[in-house]
């Protein structure tokens, strides 16, 4: 067994999401959002060097000795999968290992609102999960396949980075491609997938111009196209697609994102009460008129607005995902504190001072300055 199994199944016996292993600090947890070191040497560079080529292929070895971050799927002994992350830094090597648990999640199974299975039953157009950084996007994209799995047939073509969640294939056929093994770039992945009959196309990331020139391309030729950002809110969202594109392609990509984008959904992993796990909260954009035309006119700052009137429609903005947790005791007063936009609104809710001092202190005029 790979001696780095021992750190990964302890981790899992913790319940944490999280492996941390780098030079210089000894094995960490991330444990309902928490990183927290475990009783455990500081780890050296030949050590943990000699703990990672136990896992590691050949071409992956190589790949990473070339100075490359290496970014891979790996099953432990016990049955374990993780994803994984290599990369160095100033001290000397480091690894983040993602649990990624063997269950399929389903849209109930996570508490995602009923209308996300709404978003899963159009034809055609594009639909965009948004976060920061361990926010759970896989999992919400994980769930909406699974429901297209398990409900129509369709050849659902998922491009990822590197492959997460296996689905198996039930009412519908499901490809995975992986980027670096199956597939060179998430463009090319896009630009295959049209000549392969799909039905959804699946983009792990939307990371540059010509990603988001082919998946809006597939999204307007009569596909589902569904796809990631590393953004935090639907107007940063609609303003970094707009932003990747040269200046000439403008104005056609404004009309796309009002006729093909059918929703932006951002989200957060914010504590439960018990402070024992995590819930999904979700900002909501449904693409209407009156948001296409404020997209029309560069007045995307008015697009708050909009989610704030519509809630009939089934939008929401974060702030108000975060007070109706608050209010049904979902979720913990001072961890959505730390997320909300307009801090006012979550003060009275605020059982610890420590969190509004710090948050005082960050702010422009605050004692920061």
């Amino acid at each position: 067994m790979p001696r780095i199994d021992s750190f990964l199944k302890l981790g899992l016996a913790q319940g944490c999401s999280d492996v941390h292993l780098a030079v210089g600090v000894p094995p960490m947890l991330r444990m309902h959002g928490d990183l927290m070191p475990i009783k455990f040497r500081d780890l050296g560079d030949t050590e943990l060097e000699s703990y990672l080529t136990e896992i590691l292929t050949e071409s992956q070895s190589e790949h990473f000795r070339h100075g490359h971050d290496l970014d891979f799927s790996y099953v432990s002994e016990d049955g374990g999968r993780f994803r994984v992350n290599l990369f160095r830094k100033d001290t000397g090597l480091g690894a983040t290992f993602r649990h990624v648990p063997a269950d399929i999640p389903t849209i109930d199974s996570l508490g995602l609102p009923p209308l996300i299975r709404d978003l899963c039953d159009h034809h055609q157009g594009m639909i965009l999960v948004t976060g920061s950084t361990g926010t759970g996007k896989s999992t919400t994209l994980a769930a909406m396949i699974n429901h297209l799995n398990s409900t129509r047939a369709l050849n659902i073509i998922s491009l990822e980075d590197p492959i997460e969640f296996v689905h198996p294939s039930k009412q519908s056929q499901v490809i995975q491609r992986e980027l670096g093994t199956h597939i060179p770039s998430f463009a090319g992945g896009v630009r295959a997938a049209m000549r392969q009959d799909p039905d959804v196309i699946l983009v792990g990331e939307l990371r540059d111009a010509e990603t988001i020139r082919w998946a809006m391309t597939a999204a307007e030729t009569g596909h589902l196209v569904l796809g990631t950002l590393h953004t935090t809110g639907a107007v940063k969202t609609i303003d970094r697609i707009i932003d990747a594109l040269p200046a000439e392609e403008r104005e056609q990509t404004k009309s796309f994102l009002g006729q093909s984008l059918n929703a932006v959904i951002t989200q957060a992993l914010v504590k439960t009460p018990d402070g024992r796990g995590r819930r999904a909260v979700l900002e909501i954009m449904l693409m209407t008129r009156a948001i296409a035309k404020l997209i029309m006119t560069d007045q995307t700052h008015q697009i708050p607005t909009q989610l704030q009137t519509n809630r009939d429609l089934g939008m929401q903005t974060l702030d108000q995902a975060l007070l109706d947790g608050i209010r049904a005791k979902t979720l913990d007063a001072d961890d959505a504190y730390r997320y909300g936009v307009e801090k006012k609104a979550f003060e009275r809710f605020v059982t610890d001072t420590g969190v509004l001092a710090k948050s005082e202190f960050s702010r422009p005029g605050g004692a920061s300055r």
